[in-house]
């Protein structure tokens, strides 16, 4: 019996693969590689390249691997992106993802573990988030996740199909072997880190004004691994006959843009140049998880996530790899 996990040669997939051989399972990989490395993956890991959604594939690789549960990182993720073209979202992460789904309950799986997003409850007045807040997504790409869960929600009821959604917050940081490699690269701490590699760029800081300590914005950020390190007891808690059920991951506590940027210096020991720029719209001023339904459901806790930890690791393995997994071999 194995686990399929796809888009495991991303960035949160790929840590995943890696924490879950580690504890001796075995794993089977799906990934189209558009924006996923096969270089993160370890070559006596099973590598399958094509779409989530190809029923004969799928069918293939099911029947000859026995699969027993899947943990779905694919998607597209650029929220920019989403809005300008909504339609590509919505037929790569929810079609795609139906397809994928309904596959895996024609082949007899029973066990589902969903890479989600904060992104579903859209714009809070209050902080922490918890579970019950209200959920209306501000862009297509949380609409997507919004409404793969709820299609969950309705394929455990009709199919006994048993889910967990993982809504992450910030993911951050690396492991030795599996890093951030983006290509755009929009989040704030790598973009910070390559501003310290090259003295020639800046960051640039998204508002100064908002109602927080130094004016920038704040946001949850937890160790790739520890996220990794959730999707492992969501399993542990479906294959122990837990209920299906969505929650949170991160800290519960925040770090201003600043706070990153201090972080990053310190860190590296490197000047860095910042640029205010005017808020994006739709950005919120805080954006912090309540994590305590992950950590009472799934006996879960970050034990890697102090963002001086996160920074260090990310940066150890970007000198190791300046050009990402490009120089993985020359890095050796």
């Amino acid at each position: 019996m194995a686990i399929l996990v796809t888009g495991g040669a991303g960035y949160i997939g790929s840590v995943t693969v890696e924490r879950l051989t580690a504890k001796g399972e075995r794993v089977v990989v799906l990934d189209d590689l558009v924006y996923g490395h096969h270089e993160s993956i370890a070559d006596d890991i099973p590598f399958y390249q094509g779409p989530v959604g190809d029923q004969r594939l799928l069918a293939r690789i099911t029947k000859e691997h026995k699969i027993e549960s899947c943990v779905h990182f694919a998607a597209l993720a650029y929220v920019g992106e989403s809005v300008e073209k909504p339609a590509l979202y919505f037929e790569n992460n929810v079609q795609q993802g139906i397809s994928l789904i309904g596959a895996l309950m024609e082949a007899g799986v029973g066990r589902f573990i969903f890479s989600s997003s904060c992104t579903v409850y859209g714009e809070q007045e209050k902080s922490p988030i918890g579970e019950d807040s209200p959920q209306w997504p501000k862009n297509p790409y949380g609409w997507t996740k919004f409404t793969l869960e709820r299609l969950l929600e309705i394929y455990d009821t009709a199919y006994g199909l048993k889910s967990i959604c993982l809504r992450y917050f910030n993911a951050a940081g690396a492991t030795q072997r599996c890093g951030e490699d983006h290509d755009p690269e929009t989040h704030l701490i790598p973009n910070v880190l390559a501003a310290a590699a090259d003295p020639q760029k800046e960051v640039r800081i998204f508002g100064n004004r908002y109602p927080t300590p130094d004016g920038t914005a704040i946001r949850d950020y937890i160790h790739v691994a520890d996220l990794a390190d959730a999707h492992i007891r969501a399993l542990d808690h479906l294959r122990q006959g837990g209920a299906s059920d969505a929650v949170n991951l991160g800290t519960g506590r925040g770090h201003s843009v600043l706070e990153v940027v201090e972080t990053a210096r310190r860190v590296t020991g490197l000047p860095i140049r910042t640029r205010i720029e005017g808020p994006r719209p739709g950005d919120p001023a805080k954006l912090v998880a309540d994590p305590s339904r992950a950590k009472a459901l799934l006996r879960w806790q970050p034990t890697m996530s102090d963002l001086n930890a996160i920074v260090q690791s990310a940066w150890a393995w970007r000198k190791k790899r300046p050009r990402g997994y490009g120089s993985l071999t020359a890095a050796k």
